[in-house]
């Protein structure tokens, strides 16, 4: 299955990361923005995902669609870059202001790059 098809159903997802001495971060992220078929970008602002992504380029993410419980996706993640600028982070943030408003897309400074190194069924 494609990413898209995995994650085009809205739903909620988690994504965690690590810092370099393993101390584990969870934080709730939408959906990411789909680069190529091997490729996922997310907003970020200043906090601990994009602060232990600078120390440790793993990370794991975790969707689940809306209705069937067992429906959705897990990742695992490489970072590859990050960008303070560019077309995809305008896109990300304008698509936070029109769900949460001018405040939460100011908050969005960066966008991460991720390889999908892995893909699983949720269940």
């Amino acid at each position: 299955m494609r990413l898209s098809e995995y994650l085009s159903t809205g739903g909620t997802g988690v994504i965690a990361t690590a810092d370099k001495d393993g101390t584990i971060n969870t934080a709730i992220y939408a959906a990411p923005h789909i680069v190529d078929d091997e490729t996922v970008a997310w907003g970020m602002t200043e906090g601990r995902t994009y602060r232990n992504l600078q120390e440790n380029p793993n990370a794991a993410f975790i969707h689940q669609a809306p209705g069937d419980g067992a429906a959705g996706v897990r990742m695992t993640l490489k970072l590859q870059a990050i960008q303070e600028s560019g077309k995809i982070l305008d896109a990300i943030q304008a698509r936070a202001r029109k769900v949460s408003g001018p405040a939460a897309a100011e908050m969005v400074r960066y966008v991460g790059f991720f390889k999908v190194v892995e893909t699983r069924p949720l269940m």
